[in-house]
């Protein structure tokens, strides 16, 4: 294909972008929908602007890669290990519980074992896209249905590694209980390679680009490491998404996550919408023309039966009626690693391509729908369903807190701030751009973590829409009020306490837009004076009094001027 017909596709696919998600966003419908349409409108079964779906769909996978990413680094193993009885209880019983369920009633359909499997776990699956970006979109991600829907997406994705395995055994004529077999136990050995290499690797790799302090490096050596831990996975015959989700696992834990997340959040922004775009261009409107009936009522068959289910199982398992129905209603779609699934099967010649073809026009159909389902269940919510009973899920060890502190700059004044934090017991994160510094101190135990405290993405991933003090430290006077100025205007309810050098200093930091801005000179010289004036025999009650004036008409001609 010409380069300019990549360039055309380009901006086809740029323009619809940009027309339709501000309309649904402003409708209240959320990006996910918007870009579904968009899809669908400059489709082949639209207005035909682009015919090539699968050259476009398979760059658009890229998005579920970075997203899968973001995930495991958000997801630190130990809190993974306080989520395993959602992740390998709940998320374990709706795979087998639902995929056992939806086999069966593909083998009364008449067709035979391996497409019953096949179609019935592939069906099973659920869109983690879809769903983490509603909840991220509306705030819920953290919420205890937010949790309880990520418990059950991990586990689902985890479930893709056997499932595609098994895919390919199923095509070498293995038997079903033999090729699981295989699919177990050669999932579990690549997984355990790939974690033991990461863990002993990246992060030495990562220590040695930040040290040139070269960002265009340091974002290529990010990206590197996950397509190439995806690469290896795929090259393995598993699932490239998973490998993206080991790799953020294993950089959790890593003092470069916050920069690292950053770093990626753009590509992941940018092909996710691609990823959902393309979608909706699967949306065989020829199908649905020809068979109507038959398309919805086996939409509305799948529908209804996950989310039957899930509604069983989630009660099971102690959610109340509020987080139930979301959890519920929010992984009833099946999602994009059907495709993938289906698309392979296809390939091997387990399934026909007239049922290839029906089975992604349902899957994409149950995607199509799932912000109208979330958005029905959140007016059922807030008409009918008592919020009395919304409690916390026990043991879900969040990162966040609503009262914590971020320090930037993490020198000898940002340590001694720290340690009184720590004295205290109040939560606090740090943020420092000097690798060598943070890798002694992470060492150390701090809570310190490498990144541009300057950049909004990296405030984002540190938790800054949550805290509620951000304290500057910084050594460098333009650099504090460069901070200054991005934190005010990005985090307007955010408190700025900022570290100044001298009286015109603090006037800069606070026209910037700090809430209060310490002179280290003025504070040095009240130290000193209070020493002198001790050492001379005023009594200490006089000598506070002195400095309180002094320091009050310090920082009060500060702000007048």
């Amino acid at each position: 294909m010409p380069e300019t017909s990549y360039l055309h596709q380009i901006l086809i696919l740029l323009a619809a972008a940009v027309v339709a998600v501000p309309i649904f966003q402003r409708l209240g419908m959320g990006t996910v929908l918007g870009y579904l349409i968009a899809g669908a409108i400059i489709g082949p079964w639209g207005l035909k602007f682009i015919n090539e779906v699968e050259d476009i769909r398979h760059i658009a996978e890229f998005g579920v890669i970075f997203l899968l990413f973001l995930i495991g680094i958000e997801l630190k193993p130990s809190r993974l290990w306080t989520m395993r009885r959602l992740v390998f209880g709940l998320g374990s019983v709706q795979v087998i519980i639902t995929g056992l369920t939806l086999t069966g009633l593909v083998l009364l359909l008449g067709f035979d074992g391996k497409i019953a499997v096949i179609t019935g776990f592939g069906l099973a699956l659920s869109s983690t896209a879809f769903g983490l970006q509603i909840l991220t979109e509306r705030r819920q991600l953290n919420t205890t249905s937010g949790r309880a829907t990520l418990s059950v997406l991990l586990l689902q994705d985890l479930a893709v590694v056997p499932l595609l395995t098994l895919v390919s055994l199923l095509a070498e004529d293995f038997s079903l209980t033999v090729g699981l077999e295989y699919a177990l136990l050669k999932a579990v050995l690549v997984i355990v390679v790939v974690l033991l290499v990461g863990r002993y690797l990246l992060s030495p790799v990562l220590h040695l680009v930040a040290s040139s302090r070269t960002s265009e490096v340091f974002i290529a050596a990010a990206v590197l490491a996950v397509l190439g831990i995806s690469w290896l996975m795929d090259k393995a015959g598993l699932s490239m998404a998973l490998g993206a989700f080991l790799a953020g696992l294993m950089l959790a834990e890593s003092y470069y996550r916050h920069q690292i997340v950053a770093d990626i959040l753009p590509f992941r922004a940018i092909l996710l919408g691609l990823f959902f775009m393309s979608v909706g261009m699967t949306i065989n409107f020829g199908l649905l023309i020809d068979q109507p009936l038959m398309i919805a009522s086996l939409v509305l068959a799948l529908l209804v039966i996950k989310i039957i289910l899930l509604l069983s199982l989630c009660h099971l398992f102690g959610l109340n009626k509020s987080d139930n129905a979301r959890v519920s209603f929010l992984l009833a779609q099946s999602g994009e690693f059907a495709f993938i699934l289906f698309g392979m099967a296809a390939i091997k010649g387990i399934l026909t391509t007239d049922l290839f073809h029906i089975l992604t026009l349902i899957v994409a159909l149950t995607m199509a729908v799932t912000p109208l389902l979330f958005s029905f269940v959140d007016y059922l919510d807030r008409r009918f369903i008592s919020k009395t009973d919304q409690h916390p899920l026990k043991n879900l060890d969040l990162e966040s807190s609503q009262h914590r502190v971020i320090i930037a700059g993490f020198g000898r004044v940002g340590r001694r701030i720290a340690k009184l934090l720590n004295a205290s017991h109040t939560s606090y994160v740090a943020l420092d751009n000097k690798p060598d510094r943070v890798a002694r101190l992470h060492g150390e135990g701090f809570p310190v973590f490498y990144g541009d405290a300057s950049r909004v993405d990296v405030l984002d991933a540190a938790g800054a829409d949550q805290a509620s003090v951000l304290v500057i430290t910084l050594v460098d006077p333009d650099a504090a009020e460069r901070l200054v100025q991005v934190v005010h205007q990005h985090y307007p309810e955010l408190s700025i306490y900022a570290r100044a050098h001298d009286h015109e200093h603090c006037q800069k930091l606070l026209k910037a837009g700090a809430t209060i801005a310490i002179s280290e000179t003025m504070e040095t010289s009240l130290q000193l004076g209070n020493l002198a004036l001790e050492a001379s025999g005023v009594p200490q009650d006089e000598i506070d009094q002195l400095l309180e004036v002094y320091r009050l008409g310090y920082y009060v001609d500060i702000k007048v001027k």
